[in-house]
């Protein structure tokens, strides 16, 4: 796993951490691209930068959420494609009980800019 690599999804995690904990569904729609699919913490697929903002506006709105990225791989697929994975824990202050999920990006290079593609959220309990 290349150091550029590493660096590209620090960016973009913290990026996402800091969208994600004021719920801002443009901030975080544009870390994805055009064609973007979204897997997140319901059946539905969401398709696109709108269909991202959807899914994120959608949320309930809690006063505090943040999310904590570990266990976090990251390998260079290909001079414009990256290969991410990791687990997030989503602390909601109380709100809820805290969430725990494996999610993986795809990410590519999109005008000269580095996007999420595919997104995939899926619980970390074991299915099988």
């Amino acid at each position: 796993m290349g150091n550029e690599a590493d660096a590209i999804v620090s960016a973009i995690i913290a990026k996402w951490c800091a969208g994600f904990a004021t719920l801002d569904a443009a901030a975080l729609s544009s870390l994805y691209a055009r064609n973007a699919f979204f897997f997140g913490s319901n059946p539905k697929l969401y398709r696109g930068r709108d269909g991202v903002a959807e899914y994120f506006n959608g949320l309930p709105r809690w006063r505090r959420p943040s999310a904590t990225f570990s266990e976090v791989h990251a390998a260079q697929a290909g001079p414009d494609l990256i290969n991410m994975a990791a687990t997030i824990t989503f602390d909601l202050a109380g709100e809820r009980d805290d969430l725990v999920v494996k999610m993986s990006w795809v990410i590519i290079r999109e005008d000269d800019d580095w996007k999420i593609v595919n997104h995939h959220a899926s619980a970390k309990a074991p299915l099988i």
